[in-house]
């Protein structure tokens, strides 16, 4: 790569692995994404390294599991001082850089997000967090632009209609990410390549599309949840694990109506995303442009007959989207089946950018894939998931404070949740939807065995200083 490129980092929240046409499913509306499944690299195993949103940006933005870089709990009311994010270090490698949306690296409790003492690299920072009115006139960069718009979000919130797109989010999201674009034209040097990170909120919950998407998916024709009459059981044995919802059968929590919404909202970010690419086109930038797509974490969507997030480890929570698309450049139209974490997409970004990956990074850069010099079929024996004490009472009544870790193999997924002394064990071959946990089963002993202390290691490969290195893992 001669020219670096420039970079648009397009980063959803709480969108599962399984929503995209392209990759498989045929009852959502994702023509613009499936584009950049057939002109890219799709690593359709891309896992997240917490199910819940602050310790998973912390993870990928400093390219640190969640532990190592001491930031667990969503909304902390701090980020390490000493921990440099990978904006800024695009940015010291001469990128103009643009954060559009949610950040959530610590607590927006107090109606706005502060920027990072030792510097975020953004010379723009046009802020979002949740989309309501109670935001602070000139600290929520999209709340005054409703404002504006002569909008009320709380007030569209309560119709039957809801937000309409005009004033929706997303559509906030892809008006400053063009508008960055184009007014950085003006700001930096014609060799001067830019990074806009779009941090869309949705499709988080509550999922209240607006009504003229809400209205193109009927929730009767939807697929429904993974679920089977034990998965109640399962979960009740898992109660003092701290989630959001307690385990229902999919009718008792109008499943397929969420699941319809979802897809809703996950057509409108398709629609905004086809505007954005368009402006690229339109600006001549196309050709010299990655484009990333991902998510921080996933949505159990009636799984298991669980909604929204806490600590499980389901494919559909905590296995995400990850797309790249460069045209002449990256592989098109391939699938990695290889299992991949967000840590790597963070790798992955640095060296794009030209960046040496830093010696405490603990991704691995996807290039190697990406560029058609090794083959796609596999990337990392295992991936990893943390889940320490991450959401607080603050966010959930009741909370009394779980941890618990997620080692999974291509054949095999292991939990430990280590503060009940329970677990789960699936054989991914044979129950790719995690129906049957063979924790207790006594002929599964020797692969949870194996697999257990495959996970310690792990953790204390991943987690452990010894001076100012990282002992590599064995």
């Amino acid at each position: 790569m001669s020219k670096r490129p420039n970079i648009i980092w397009f980063c959803t929240d709480q969108q599962r692995f399984d929503t995209i046409g392209a990759l498989g499913n045929p009852h959502v509306s994702t023509p613009t994404i499936d584009g950049l499944v057939r002109g890219g690299t799709a690593f359709t195993h891309t896992y997240c390294q917490s199910p819940i949103c602050t310790p998973s940006r912390a993870s990928f933005m400093s390219g640190m599991y969640p532990a190592k870089v001491r930031n667990t709990r969503n909304g902390n009311a701090t980020f390490p001082e000493d921990v440099p994010v990978i904006s800024q270090l695009i940015a010291d490698a001469g990128y103009d850089c643009a954060q559009i949306g949610k950040f959530h690296l610590s607590s927006s409790g107090k109606r706005t997000e502060p920027r990072l003492p030792q510097g975020d690299g953004f010379r723009v920072w046009n802020f979002s967090h949740a989309p309501r009115d109670n935001w602070p006139e000139g600290e929520h960069d999209y709340a005054d632009w409703v404002r504006e718009k002569g909008g009320d979000l709380n007030a569209m919130r309560e119709t039957p209609e809801r937000v309409p797109a005009e004033f929706h989010q997303t559509t906030w999201a892809v008006d400053r990410s063009i508008q960055f674009i184009a007014d950085a034209e003006k700001v930096r040097d014609d060799d001067q390549p830019w990074m806009v990170n779009v941090n869309i909120y949705d499709p988080h919950p509550p999922f209240i599309p607006p009504k003229e998407y809400a209205d193109q998916f009927d929730a009767e024709s939807m697929p429904g949840p993974s679920f089977v009459e034990s998965d109640l059981e399962t979960q009740a044995g898992l109660d003092g694990a701290d989630f959001q919802t307690k385990s229902q059968s999919p009718d008792q929590i109008e499943a397929k109506d969420a699941q319809a919404k979802y897809y809703a909202m996950i057509k409108l970010i398709d629609d905004q995303l086809a505007r954005l690419l368009d402006f690229l086109k339109e600006s001549g930038q196309a050709e010299d442009t990655v484009i990333i797509f991902t998510s921080d974490h996933g949505e159990t969507l009636g799984d298991h007959g669980l909604l929204y997030k806490g600590c499980r480890f389901y494919e559909g929570l905590v296995r995400v989207p990850l797309i790249f698309h460069w045209p002449g450049h990256f592989k098109e139209n391939v699938q990695s089946p290889a299992l991949v974490e967000l840590l790597d997409m963070s790798a992955s970004l640095l060296e794009i950018a030209g960046v040496k990956i830093p010696e405490h990074h603990q991704g691995k850069s996807l290039l190697p894939i990406l560029l058609g010099e090794i083959e796609p079929d596999h990337h990392r024996d295992f991936v990893r998931c943390e889940y320490f004490d991450a959401l607080a009472p603050f966010f959930l009544e009741g909370a009394t404070g779980t941890f618990a870790t997620m080692h999974r193999t291509p054949t095999h997924k292991l939990v430990m949740y280590h503060s009940l002394g329970k677990g789960e064990l699936y054989d991914l071959e044979k129950d790719l939807w995690e129906h049957d946990n063979l924790w207790d089963d006594p002929n599964s002993a020797p692969i949870k065995t194996e697999l257990m202390e495959a996970s310690f290691n792990a953790h204390v490969n991943f987690t452990t200083d010894v001076g100012s290195k990282r002992i590599a893992p064995m």
